[in-house]
């Protein structure tokens, strides 16, 4: 009955403590525009607040009896309550910052929407499995089986929420269905804490089936075991989150891509900490290199898809990294009177892996190095933390590693290459990069000079790609990274914003007015900015996604251009003309940046102003979910001129977003086109795009209509129209 009583508790406990994340982040994200950053920094936060209550478990454990603690929380559970439902005020979203950083922001709105509930919950795992280990049950001497239930209840939550809560409530019925979940977890700490107040405690000598673990687990822990718990906890969270940045930055930013690598985070502790372990942790060993040096390869390549595959190779490495380090910690996790301390050397490790990739990575560095770091490390760390290290060998190894891979085979066969004129892609990056990677696999039985040859391998990647476009300006901020780079022809700039190209300019001073990329005059914008400049219906015009402001070469006289853009970083670029000269020097019509998220400040804007309205807004190849709802079309309606036109740019490797659109144009009864243009003139600057234009009537769109490349969207038979509340992302995968 106790065993019973504290599994269901902190089952249920875990649950709601990993229900609350995605729904707190898709809360907030519309308010920064949809950028992934959002997911990563609430898990920073999440973490954090982890550790502040493991830290509370540890202490309260030590220094207060029983009964006080279990008063003292039992209070604290009470006074979390008033804090529900958890809701943003109208002043925090007013507050939010346009021209700085938004992390410190976000912080603060998290610690005052859920952080006492979320800080009160956090405790219930360490704290409940100190009270089990102090009852007279059999099992009592082992009690870290019962984090098995607490990670199923956190797995059984976050696979549940995109699958079964997300379709079906809005977010205010989550708020309030989640306050029903704490009242039910208040009623069951209670019932723990009277079991303990009146059961017993174990004496010292008790034993039973988990006995065999007291082996002189009590003594004082070394500082040497407390930093490999650091370390084990560190490098899982840093890889969750460079993996989920490499997800959501592509695809979407959304709770179902969010929850991947978190599920099979928390699903490695499940196993590793079950009395049985499923997948003996030597497997898992053996099969981290033969991981490592496949995603090596898979990054190098450089290759986009098939997508399916891609995402397997990373989210495979992660899992096997995790399994390892975690199979590491279960191994030494200590006897029951050290718990709480070994729950918070755990914890804090997981806060500096999540702060390292989250808070000061964008600061140190310029590209994603924390991604090819974290892997570096997972193939150090569980083979050699946990002995002693002979540093004259390492530093042998580490040298050799350097020399072969960085020095002898990478650089100079790149070097190579590019002497012969080749361009990067799959087949030249293939050849580049294959003896390489067989090469560094020979270390695998030297971990240092393995680990140290896995990360001069992605590091000689970043020097191959910057010998193939110089790079003219960098930039990293929390919306992602930014550079523009000059092409290896020495034709065009080129603007990059993750992995994706935002937009061109020829160098040329003759052709630095046409519009190049996706925009280019043979394209669906060429005719779509024809057809309206002809009809002249309004002359104002807002873009939502700035980039290298090339569509203002379209603009005419007297017409009034406001771009909307959510990057600080991307206005700098856009407006400097060492970089791109469109804004300054292409239309000399009025012109107005506003900075900011588009659904929040378009809304300012009076309505029935707009007589175009272009939806081009990116993060790398991804477009914010939250602009293409049901509440996002009614917004752009309610702001566009009377036969006005709505166009969006729907180019995406990965899904396809063509059905997306026509549900929402047939839900709200408009007329829609699209033009899926797949021609490629590398010489002329053209990039294949695939573009959509709704309009309140067919009438409205004018010559546009009549271009034959222009083809009518009817909707699915049945609509899918996705809402700011759900979206469905694997309905519209490209699975190739």
């Amino acid at each position: 009955m106790i065993y019973l009583l504290f599994s269901t508790t902190l089952f249920i406990s875990a649950a709601l403590l990993f229900w609350v994340q995605p729904m707190v982040a898709k809360l907030l994200l519309p308010l920064l525009g949809g950028t992934p950053a959002v997911w990563n920094v609430c898990l920073v936060f999440f973490q954090a607040l982890l550790l502040v209550g493991y830290a509370y478990s540890h202490f309260s454990s030590r220094y207060l009896g029983i009964r006080w603690q279990a008063g003292l929380h039992l209070l604290l559970l009470l006074m979390a309550a008033f804090a529900l439902p958890m809701i943003i005020p109208d002043k925090a979203a007013q507050s939010l910052p346009t021209q700085s950083n938004p992390s410190l922001w976000l912080f603060g709105v998290l610690l005052t929407v859920v952080g006492l509930p979320f800080f009160i919950v956090a405790t219930t795992s360490p704290l409940l499995q100190r009270w089990f280990s102090m009852t007279g049950h059999p099992s009592a001497n082992d009690p870290y089986f019962l984090y098995s239930a607490s990670n199923l209840g956190s797995l059984v939550a976050l696979l549940g929420y995109p699958l079964g809560v997300e379709p079906n409530l809005r977010l205010q019925q989550q708020g309030w269905a989640w306050a029903c979940g704490y009242g039910i977890l208040i009623f069951l700490i209670s019932c723990c804490g009277l079991t303990v107040w009146n059961i017993k405690p174990r004496s010292k000598s008790a034993t039973g089936p988990s006995a065999p673990l007291d082996r002189n687990r009590s003594a004082i822990i070394s500082g040497k075991s407390r930093f490999r718990w650091i370390a084990f906890g560190f490098i899982p969270s840093s890889l969750m989150l460079g993996v989920t940045s490499y997800i959501t930055t592509d695809i979407a930013s959304i709770p179902l891509l969010w929850v991947i690598p978190l599920a099979l985070y928390l699903l490695s502790f499940t196993l590793v900490f079950a009395r049985k372990p499923l997948l003996p942790h030597h497997w898992m060993t053996r099969a981290l290199p033969v991981a490592a040096v496949s995603l090596t390869f898979v990054i190098l390549s450089n290759a986009v898809d098939p997508v399916w595959f891609l995402l397997s190779m990373h989210i495979l490495f992660f899992f096997v990294a995790c399994m390892v380090c975690h199979g590491r910690l279960a191994q030494e996790r200590p006897s029951p009177e050290r718990l709480t301390e070994f729950y918070f050397w755990i914890s804090l490790g997981g806060v500096l892996g999540g702060g390292f990739n989250a808070l000061l990575a964008p600061l140190l560095f310029r590209g994603t190095v924390e991604y090819p770091l974290a892997i570096a490390l997972a193939c150090l760390a569980p083979a050699t933390l946990g002995k002693a290290t002979n540093w004259k060998n390492a530093v042998v190894d580490f040298g050799i590693a350097l020399i072969l891979i960085l020095g002898l085979f990478t650089i100079g066969v790149a070097a190579a290459v590019a002497v012969l004129g080749l361009e990067p892609g799959l087949l030249s990056n293939a050849l580049i990069f294959a003896v390489p990677t067989v090469v560094c696999y020979t270390f695998v039985n030297r971990p240092i000079r393995f680990a140290s040859a896995v990360g001069a391998l992605l590091l000689s990647g970043f020097i191959y790609l910057e010998m193939h476009g110089r790079t003219l300006y960098a930039g990293r901020n929390f919306f992602g990274i930014s550079r523009v780079t000059l092409d290896p022809t020495g034709t065009f700039h080129r603007f990059i914003h993750g992995n994706t190209t935002h937009g061109r300019q020829f160098i040329d001073p003759k052709r630095q007015c046409e519009p190049l990329a996706y925009y280019h005059r043979t394209g669906p914008v060429g005719s779509l900015m024809n057809g309206f400049n002809a009809a002249a219906i309004s002359s104002r015009v807002a873009v939502i996604g700035l980039g290298t402001g090339s569509m203002i070469s379209y603009a005419t006289a007297n017409q009034d251009w406001t771009f909307y853009e959510i990057d600080p970083t991307v206005i700098r670029v856009a407006q400097d003309s060492r970089l791109f000269t469109y804004l300054p020097s292409c239309a000399q019509v009025k012109q107005h940046i506003i900075a900011g998220d588009a659904r929040l400040r378009l809304r300012d804007a009076p309505d029935r102003h707009y007589g175009l309205i272009v939806l081009d807004a990116f993060s790398s190849d991804a477009i914010p979910v939250h602009l293409l709802t049901r509440e996002a079309l009614a917004l752009y309606l309610g702001k566009l001129a009377q036969g006005g036109v709505l166009a969006m740019h729907i180019s995406n490797r990965y899904l396809d977003l063509e059905p997306v659109v026509a549900d929402l144009a047939k839900d709200a009864g408009l007329a829609c086109l699209a033009w899926d243009d797949n021609v490629e003139d590398k010489a002329n600057g053209k990039e294949p795009s695939h573009w959509v234009v709704i309009a309140r009537q067919a009438e409205d769109l004018g010559t546009t209509a009549r271009d034959k490349h222009w083809l009518p969207l009817a909707g699915r038979a049945r609509p899918e129209v996705w809402t700011d509340d759900f979206s469905n992302i694997l309905g519209v995968f490209k699975w190739r």
